[in-house]
């Protein structure tokens, strides 16, 4: 029986070895999973980043019901590592002055709350590009901040369902399928990244701040990639080809004896290679059935059928040893447990535990992002609600004890406890 695999500590980075965004300020209002995916990829890589939350119960993803470690669930450490974080109530002033106070000292602002919530606040970038002109605005959200759409709310699946992305995915006799992870808000996540890293550059070269925009439903509709391209060109909607895209019948799961495996050869070259080196059927490359792609996916399941039949009739180690030595492009077909203890992960060194105030230690899975001379910085857990209110407040903005009392006294932190 398999076992979860062991988390060793991480080594700790080289001292004094630089950080991509050493200085770099950003007070982030997100929550959920692409605004904070995108602001991790930021702490990651060294950027100071104040994670600004509700007192009442914080970021949505904190009951999220997954799992949960020292009362912490994985979705909210899966996606806050190595922020700051403080927790403000917007319908206290004084709160709201914390909020401008910061954003004032910011390189970088993200938001992704529902259209015109940072507007209602004074918060929005028209409110706070006038004292900081050089103001990196960074807006997330599901359907953009202009447009008949922009006070629409939405989430990943939604724009999933609603862009044709989930179209693509699934059974072509069974309904169309969301992916497993939330893989509209991740790639969201990425491009907002991306946006602030363009507009830091821009920055530099012309010497203002902008407002950037990343919105679910555009990312979405570009994943649609060569099927949304072929559907342009040609006009035929393009359906649902379970793991064998464009039907290919030497794409996809084969079964051996006694397991699952997934090959793709996609091209004439590999698939000569795969039926006389590895199936032993060099017929199936003369055959005017299967000479050639077109005439492979017009007889795909006569073919299918084929190769299935020779792959049943060995065991899937015998045939990776095979299509290995051929040079053939094919993986085991893996669970989440079996691919987090494979030689393929383990060997990347991507999984360990750090440091947690409550439960010890958690697990950390690394930024998959590696740089030779600004490596990630060491991680440290997703901070508890308010953990760095205090400290921020005293360390970014300057405030005294006396100061830090009277706006807790004053609510603008929420509930006592919430100052860290």
């Amino acid at each position: 029986m398999m076992t979860r695999p062991e988390l060793p500590g991480r080594t700790p980075r080289g001292e004094g070895v630089p950080t991509a965004l050493d200085g770099l300020l950003v007070v982030d209002f997100t929550r959920v999973v692409a605004g904070p995916a995108c602001t991790q990829t930021l702490a990651d890589f060294g950027a100071e980043v104040i994670k600004i939350e509700n007192p009442d119960g914080g970021d949505d993803t904190r009951a999220y019901e997954h799992a949960e470690i020292g009362g912490e669930s994985a979705a909210y450490l899966s996606l806050n590592r190595n922020k700051r974080g403080i927790a403000l109530d917007f319908n206290n002033p004084a709160a709201l002055e914390v909020a401008r106070a910061l954003i004032a000292k910011a390189d970088v602002v993200v938001e992704n709350f529902s259209g015109g919530v940072m507007k209602k606040f004074g918060l929005d970038y028209a409110s706070v590009a006038p004292t900081n002109p050089r103001l990196i605005y960074c807006s997330i959200s599901a359907y953009g901040r202009k447009g008949d759409f922009a006070l629409r709310p939405g989430f990943d699946p939604i724009t999933q369902a609603e862009s044709g992305f989930m179209s693509l995915n699934g059974f072509p006799d069974g309904e169309p399928v969301r992916t497993g992870p939330p893989i509209v808000d991740m790639a969201t996540g990425m491009s907002a990244c991306n946006a602030i890293l363009l507009a830091l550059i821009a920055r530099d070269r012309l010497g203002r701040g902008q407002q950037v925009e990343v919105a679910l439903i555009d990312t979405a509709v570009s994943m649609t990639g060569f099927y949304g391209m072929a559907y342009l060109i040609n006009g035929n909607n393009p359906g649902r080809f379970g793991n064998s895209p464009n039907g290919s019948p030497t794409v996809g799961v084969y079964r051996a004896s006694d397991g699952p495996l997934y090959m793709a050869c996609a091209n004439d070259r590999l698939y000569r290679r795969l039926v006389t080196d590895v199936l032993e059927r060099p017929d199936l490359v003369t055959d005017p059935e299967f000479a050639h792609r077109k005439a492979r996916t017009a007889n795909k399941e006569k073919l299918r059928a084929i190769i299935a039949s020779v792959f049943a009739g060995d065991t899937l180690e015998n045939w990776m040893a095979k299509m290995k030595k051929a040079n053939i492009p094919v993986g085991y077909l893996r669970t989440v447990e079996e691919g987090f203890n494979a030689p393929e992960v383990r060997d990347r060194h991507r999984l360990s535990r750090i440091a947690h105030p409550t439960a010890g230690s958690v697990p950390n899975i690394e930024s998959p992002v590696n740089m030779s001379l600004t490596p990630t910085v060491d991680p440290v857990a997703a901070p508890l609600l308010g953990q760095h209110t205090k400290d921020v407040l005293s360390k970014t903005l300057g405030y005294d004890d006396r100061r830090i009392a009277a706006l807790a006294e004053a609510g603008a932190f929420g509930k006592a406890g919430n100052t860290g």
